[in-house]
């Protein structure tokens, strides 16, 4: 259990290793293809040290790899711009987001699919302007009305994701108590709910609907987001949430073990389309 900067650190280094060895190299000798000396590259692959887009160029181009969506994927990683020329526009926000969120953001930003259990609040990525803002203020005691802002602006810039070229592809399973909670206010709550029902439709969107008498399930344990990743598996890792910080799961067990308990989620929540319906009555009512 690591947090972000250095799980990415970690994933990065070995993904490096492995490229190495399939390239039949030994650390000294991809050194010395770069012009380095050893230790340099044993401390990028064991994610003890950062390391620059620019390094990390270097050592793709030494080990021959040509697949552009795995090069691309490990340059983000290591700092540098999307080939689609996203920039990294969390690092404006620097000042005012913690270490942990800007690099929350930085994995939404990369990866092919999103998968997230919400037992509380409307994900982040299909919030209204106005219910985010009712959310953070609530999250978040005595917040200035700049800071406020600022904050919910960061919100709905990370919404971008959907609409980018490809999409992120996002599987959300909301527990009923999401849909119920009346946040900000009746309409408010109307207007964020027509706003569910607008995104399940989008053909990047899968939203089920884990209802009350679905009773007690795995999800009780709390919220959680599984970020997965195009080009590779390795590089896959599970967020979990807490009042303070986020904290960061990458081993392979823990990510079966939330994979296997989002399957399970999906086979006892309401089908997309009777969630649509679900979600609908429930804002006809609201």
């Amino acid at each position: 259990m690591q947090h972000g900067p250095a799980v990415r650190r970690r994933k990065l280094g070995a993904e490096l290793r492995a490229l190495r060895t399939s390239a039949g190299l030994t650390s000294g000798q991809a050194a010395r293809l770069v012009g380095w000396h050893q230790s340099k590259v044993s401390r990028i692959e064991t994610g003890t040290s950062g390391v620059k887009p620019a390094d990390v160029r270097l050592l793709l181009d030494a080990y021959g790899v040509a697949d552009s969506q795995l090069r691309d994927l490990l340059m983000v990683l290591a700092g540098a711009d999307d080939s689609g020329g996203r920039h990294h526009w969390w690092h404006a926000y620097r000042g005012v987001l913690p270490p942990t969120y800007r690099d929350f953001i930085s994995l939404e930003s990369q990866a092919g699919t999103m998968r997230t259990l919400e037992t509380t609040v409307v994900p982040g990525l299909l919030q209204t302007p106005e219910y985010a803002r009712a959310v953070t203020k609530a999250a978040v005691e005595g917040l200035s009305e700049e800071r406020l802002d600022t904050l919910v602006e960061v919100r709905l810039a990370r919404q971008d994701v959907l609409r980018a070229d490809p999409p992120l592809k996002l599987s959300a399973v909301l527990d009923e108590a999401v849909l119920r909670r009346e946040v900000g206010g009746p309409g408010v709550m109307a207007r964020q709910l027509k706003r569910l029902v607008e995104a399940a439709r989008l053909p990047q969107v899968r939203l089920q609907v884990l209802p009350f008498s679905a009773g007690a399930h795995i999800g009780v344990n709390g919220p959680f987001v599984i970020f997965s990743f195009s080009s590779t598996s390795d590089l896959d890792v599970v967020v979990l949430d807490h009042l303070t910080s986020s904290l960061y799961l990458e081993r392979k067990e823990d990510l079966r073990v939330y994979s296997e308990a989002f399957d399970t989620l999906q086979i006892h929540a309401l089908s997309p389309e009777d969630s649509l319906d679900f979600i609908a009555g429930t804002a006809a009512g609201a």
